[in-house]
């Protein structure tokens, strides 16, 4: 396969589907779109608003943020505020009813404030998107964030997932983080095509042996033993706040803790400045140095995003 690339598109529904061929579908659902040798997987947060935790995930699993603002509401003001935590392209539709210069005022103070906008056009954007290219990923071990698992008959437990960094082979041992498990790679499909490997930025169907498909779920990560950290005290720094999180930071806060594809309760202990420590109530797997973002599920009103973390361990 050549290029490939996977694109969370927020802030409206019905655009997604317009843009690739129904894939997986849970709380978020896949879309898959393969031409010419170009695959993009387009992740719609579908349980969104009812749910903050899939916009979390989709925004996660992505290169890139397709924002569509077909209105100014509570809605898009959330996830604007949530897109804007996410160290990512963002390319900017606007619906017909929808100014620039409003937008733009709107979220004055946040990167989409600088995005240069165009109007909806889905011919335009699944032209374009044949064309995005997923960032370099960083250097590294092989890593790959499972998204979603299932069992298949005569195959075994099947996780699905991308990998996020260097290389993944038929019959590789791997542990199953954050657990001490460590699993083989049977084989291997790169969007549903058997392949003996794949590389970074390509979304896998993996049929693993010695582990059950009930014993996978979103959030595990798949890597080489010893090259992730796992721990339920961690020590972090604040890189960004969100200006429009109305809750307070403080000692004794109860938030959630989005660390890859893990959404885990954890509870604030000190804060100094932005300087932070806290526990979860489960064991994380995270590679020192990496981001992470905080939310309050009980916010309102207001987004339910806090800020964006580096994880020190």
């Amino acid at each position: 396969m050549g290029s490939s690339i996977t694109v969370a598109v927020v802030g409206a529904r019905g655009i997604a589907p317009a843009l690739g061929k129904k894939g997986t579908q849970s709380d978020l659902t896949l879309f898959n779109a393969v031409r010419d040798g170009h695959a993009a997987t387009i992740v719609e947060p579908t349980q969104f608003p009812e749910r903050f935790a899939p916009l979390l995930y989709a925004l996660a699993m992505a290169d890139r943020t397709l924002l569509v603002v077909s209105e100014l509401s509570r809605e898009i003001a959330e996830t604007v505020a949530t897109v804007d935590l996410f160290d990512m392209a963002v390319e900017l539709v606007l619906g017909a009813g929808v100014g620039e210069a409003e937008v733009h005022r709107a979220f004055k103070g946040t990167r989409v404030e600088a995005s240069i906008a165009t109007p909806l056009d889905l011919p335009r954007l699944r032209s374009e998107l044949d064309n995005w290219e997923a960032p370099p990923y960083e250097p590294g071990p092989m890593l790959v964030r499972i998204d979603h698992a299932f069992p298949v008959k005569g195959v075994g437990a099947v996780a699905l997932g991308v990998v996020r960094r260097g290389t993944l082979n038929a019959h590789d041992r791997l542990r199953l983080y954050p657990g001490e498990k460590v699993v083989e790679v049977r084989s291997i499909q790169v969007h549903d095509v058997e392949a003996r490997s794949a590389s970074a930025g390509e979304r896998v169907g993996v049929a693993l042996r010695g582990v059950e498909a009930e014993e996978l779920a979103r959030g595990q990560t798949l890597a080489p033993e010893g090259t992730m950290s796992v721990g339920q005290t961690f020590k972090a720094h604040i890189e960004r706040r969100c200006p429009y999180y109305r809750g307070r930071i403080a000692p004794g806060a109860p938030m959630q803790l989005l660390a890859g594809l893990q959404l885990v309760p954890v509870r604030l202990g000190s804060v100094e400045g932005d300087e932070l420590a806290f526990d979860s109530d489960r064991p994380v797997a995270f590679v020192p140095g990496e981001s992470a973002r905080l939310s309050d599920p009980s916010a309102a009103p207001g987004p339910r995003i806090v800020a964006r973390v580096r994880l020190a361990g």
